[in-house]
């Protein structure tokens, strides 16, 4: 304890000589950390404004039918504000017109980056989507290799979807008996679906008229 009220003045002289400079950087860094902190809120949620108003354009665009714009506004997402929902959105839309544009191949690729995204929900969309391109191309086996390497856990709520699709690769393959226990899983784990029942129909129907041939 300090005698007198000199010794106390004398003794904070002391401290501050000691201790001014870390003090002063403190309080200058704890004021940098706040603005910036501040700084970098601001600019998220501008950047989330840009990229709302830019998706609102693109599905303008995509209600008028005007595939060209789509394409620019689609590309302006995923090159602006790649990263986020709203781009990986935007691809699926870009690759389904690529693909009605009759290039599959951008197309394919454009769902294998969204594929491999971490949201859950956008990755199994676009993995459906993918193997349904190489459905149409003929590419059976790579179709059917994009669906093994799914894990199930993380496609919960779209296994139906997964085996209809390897039911109509092994169509296509003419491994019958396997298509079939792949729509009657599809059958077990979705709903009721009228067109999934006509290809299991379809099925029976063609193994009747095999012994005729």
């Amino acid at each position: 304890m300090y005698q007198t009220e000199e010794e106390q003045v004398e003794a904070l002289k002391r401290w501050w000589k000691e201790n001014s400079t870390s003090t002063i950087v403190g309080l200058v860094m704890g004021i940098v950390i706040i603005l910036g902190w501040n700084y970098w809120q601001e600019h998220k949620k501008t950047q989330a404004a840009q990229a709302s108003a830019t998706y609102d354009q693109l599905l303008k665009a995509l209600d008028e039918d005007k595939k060209e714009s789509v394409d620019k506004l689609a590309g302006r997402l995923q090159e602006q504000f790649k990263g986020s929902e709203y781009a990986a959105f935007s691809g699926l839309f870009e690759a389904k017109i690529k693909s009605q544009q009759g290039d599959l191949a951008a197309a394919k690729q454009i769902l294998k980056t969204i594929a491999a995204t971490p949201d859950k929900a956008l990755s199994n969309i676009a993995k459906i989507r993918l193997v349904r391109l190489m459905l149409a191309t003929g590419e059976y086996e790579q179709g059917l290799q994009v669906i093994n390497d799914v894990d199930a856990k993380e496609a919960s709520g779209y296994s139906a979807s997964y085996d209809e699709l390897v039911g109509d690769l092994y169509v296509a393959l003419d491994r019958l008996d396997e298509a079939r226990t792949s729509y009657q899983n599809a059958l077990r784990n979705g709903q009721p679906s009228p067109l999934l029942q006509f290809k299991i129909d379809d099925l029976t129907a063609q193994e009747k008229l095999e012994p005729q041939k």
